[in-house]
């Protein structure tokens, strides 16, 4: 059986000293990904992965994990607006499960809501073309997610954890 995913804080005791953390958005289509600095301040946009099948999808995201030097993933939760969760949060959560099943990489979920529209406003705010808004909103939305767990672990600052 897979480990569980983690609370946030407890991720964090897990690392090792310089060990990078992925922001992961993970879609019907598509899996934004984001990679922090080694001081887990810093969420940078990575790469989007378009999905095919999911051991191919788990394949390119553990050998980047292992490129990056990654030592956790926080996967965003897509939970709805009132706090429940429907079916892309089961998903979601069957993704995690799914990967937990192929590696040792500990494993928190950060809830989502509203990083898409987060990362749509900051693009039509830097007035980026629809075509090109189009090709990096999902890493950008990884980055979102990543940056507000960074956040958390860093200064206290609050949001919830489903």
């Amino acid at each position: 059986m897979p480990p569980q995913p983690l609370a946030l804080a407890e991720l964090s005791e897990r690392l090792k000293r310089d060990e990078r953390l992925f922001g992961l958005d993970v879609g019907t289509k598509t899996i934004g990904l984001a990679l922090s600095d080694v001081m887990r301040r810093i969420a940078t946009p990575l790469e989007t992965i378009r999905r095919t099948k999911f051991s191919q999808d788990a394949a390119r995201l553990l050998d980047l994990a292992k490129l990056h030097g990654v030592g956790g993933l926080v996967i965003g939760m897509p939970v709805n607006l009132d706090g429940s969760e429907g079916p892309r949060a089961q998903s979601t959560r069957a993704f995690a499960r799914n990967l937990a099943a192929l590696t040792d990489l500990p494993m928190a979920f950060w809830d989502e809501r509203l990083s898409t529209a987060a990362a749509e406003r900051a693009l039509l705010e830097a007035d980026t073309s629809r075509k090109r808004r189009a090709e990096v909103i999902d890493k950008m939305a990884a980055a979102y997610i990543l940056q507000g767990a960074l956040d958390r672990l860093n200064f206290g600052v609050r949001s919830p954890s489903p």
